[in-house]
């Protein structure tokens, strides 16, 4: 009768990377041990399989390590009958994980043995030794974990850096200090942000216009060469270091502040200003959130092409004045934008559009936004969700554009055409129909401002004074453009796609042809050719 093999897989584990570039480390040495248990074990039919499942630098307090993730993925698929190991530590330090390991096992009638520890999990005796043991492993994760965080505010009751993300305006300390190096450069940067914000009283105002002027985050690469920061500084970045009190020779641990071994780049004056005028708009912002909440009633209802909900948010601008958004989940969150999908679009836009979709279709005139049960945010179309019990009893009034993608007796599915054109980074909901006139009045007042900038002599325009700013200067431009595509501008004929900020970035030609073409006349107009044209 022939035995039947019993596939041996061997999990092998180091907290730390010190001494793995060595010829024989300790991921060899628990191998070699475990494939000596498994050949004692050869009379039952163990056999070790050749995949490597080596976890080296990875702690065995979680579970987020690719050997194991691997091998609980191979588990799954029934293509192991034994795991082994040198240690019960070396597969996990955690009992909460250790339960969720073994009812995996569990399920494919996977054993699990180790080298230096007798017992046998199928038993209940053996399930009450691993727990003891885990009991113990868990409880040294723990102490450890205590020693170290008692270490760390130790020092810095001292003042000492004890490591982290570097701040801008400072260099990592010399070998065997913990005394942190003011970096004169990124000091007199630091104090152009502070005295910014000052100026221009908003965080917002203050991160466009450092991306403007390409002033970028902290440059620094770790102790293991991994290069970080050089990015434009985001808004969050900017609070913290707006409120970091590193810049006054102080180390923070907590909510406790302590006297720092290092050197200040800041006059106390400069921060408590900064302090105060960030807690005097942490006070306006926080005036009544319960009524800028309410005015979200998509709330839950709206989902981006990735299936994800777009949540309010929430922006003040320079003047007071607040803006509100849906954004995606994992933007919120902080993830990448995906490229092509709309994850940012103005609340005020796709809420008009939606409510009045609704109010035609259903019965619902007044409260029409309560009767939609969910918004799809495709790339060319809003997939929106009506109960059929609100629809009216004739056929719904659909316009050019509009279609039903499928019903039911519970659910209505109608697909709305629209445009997704770019404005401020965000993506502007426009329905997908022939050119109406959409007066943009940041256009407009900027246009304004070039002439009021420009006086005429002998007919001819002539600028009398330089402009005060790079931002004047890309203002002055307008004055300029061809008289059709100014008074378009002035009609709200513009192409939907354009904007100020657009329209700063571009490079405008003196050719009013090559200008209808940049700025996307070309198609809207023929160009006049009883106008002068400097072509």
């Amino acid at each position: 009768m022939t035995r039947k093999t019993i596939r041996c897989a061997i999990y092998t584990r180091k907290s730390s990377e010190e001494g793995l570039e060595q010829e024989f480390n300790s991921l060899d040495a628990q191998r070699e041990a475990g494939e000596a248990y498994v050949k004692s074990q050869a009379h039952e039919g163990w056999k070790a399989i050749p995949t490597l499942y080596d976890d080296g630098g990875f702690s065995g307090g979680s579970m987020e390590r690719p050997a194991l993730q691997k091998l609980l993925s191979h588990v799954d698929a029934g293509l192991i009958d034994v795991v082994v190991v040198y240690k019960i530590d070396r597969l996990t330090r955690s009992l909460p994980d250790f339960a969720r390991i073994v009812e995996r096992f569990d399920a494919q009638e996977v054993s699990f043995v180790s080298v230096t520890q007798a017992f046998n999990t199928t038993s209940s005796m053996g399930r009450l030794t691993l727990n003891v043991l885990l009991s113990f492993a868990q409880f040294e994760r723990e102490v450890t974990g205590e020693r170290i965080r008692d270490k760390i505010a130790a020092s810095k009751a001292k003042g000492k850096w004890i490591g982290g993300n570097m701040p801008l305006g400072y260099d990592r300390p010399k070998e065997g200090t913990h005394t942190l190096i003011v970096n004169d450069a990124e000091a007199q940067t630091v104090r152009h942000i502070f005295n910014r914000y000052l100026e221009l009283k908003s965080v917002h105002a203050l991160e466009r216009e450092l991306k403007e002027d390409g002033i970028l985050s902290k440059s620094w690469t770790t102790l293991k060469s991994k290069p970080m920061g050089g990015l434009p500084f985001s808004r969050g970045a900017l609070f913290y270091l707006l409120r970091n009190p590193v810049y006054l020779g102080m180390i923070r641990h907590k909510q406790e502040v302590h006297e720092g071994e290092h050197r200040a780049i800041l006059e106390q004056e400069l921060f408590d200003k900064v302090q105060t005028q960030l807690d005097a708009q942490a006070r306006r912002h926080r005036a009544s959130p319960k009524r800028r909440v309410a005015r979200s009633p998509l709330t839950g209802k709206l989902f981006d092409a990735n299936g994800e909900p777009m949540t309010p948010s929430f922006s003040r601008g320079s003047r007071g004045k607040h803006y509100r958004y849906y954004v995606s989940a994992s933007l919120q969150q902080g993830g990448k934008p995906t490229v092509g999908i709309a994850q940012r679009i103005p609340a005020e836009e796709i809420e008009a559009l939606a409510k009045e979709f609704a109010g035609r279709v259903s019965n619902a005139k007044k409260r029409a936004l309560n009767e939609v049960l969910a918004v799809h945010l495709q790339s060319h179309q809003l997939q929106i969700d009506l109960s059929s019990d609100t629809m009216n009893a004739a056929s719904p009034r659909l316009e050019s554009g509009e279609t039903i993608l499928f019903e039911n007796k519970k659910v209505t599915r109608f697909a709305v055409a629209i445009s997704l054109p770019k404005r401020g980074g965000q993506s502007t909901i426009l329905p997908s129909q022939t050119r109406k006139p959409r007066i943009d009045k940041t256009l407009v007042a900027s246009l304004r401002k070039a002439h009021q900038m420009l006086k005429t002599k002998n007919g001819m325009p002539l600028v009398e004074q330089a402009p005060a700013s790079p931002h004047e200067g890309k203002i002055l431009r307008m004055a300029f453009l061809a008289p059709d595509i100014q008074s378009d501008i002035m009609k709200g004929l513009q192409p939907h796609s354009l904007n100020l900020q657009k329209l700063k970035q571009m490079h405008i030609p003196l050719c009013w042809d090559a200008q209808r073409k940049a700025l996307g006349w070309i198609e809207m107009a023929a160009p006049c050719s009883s106008k002068p044209n400097p072509c």
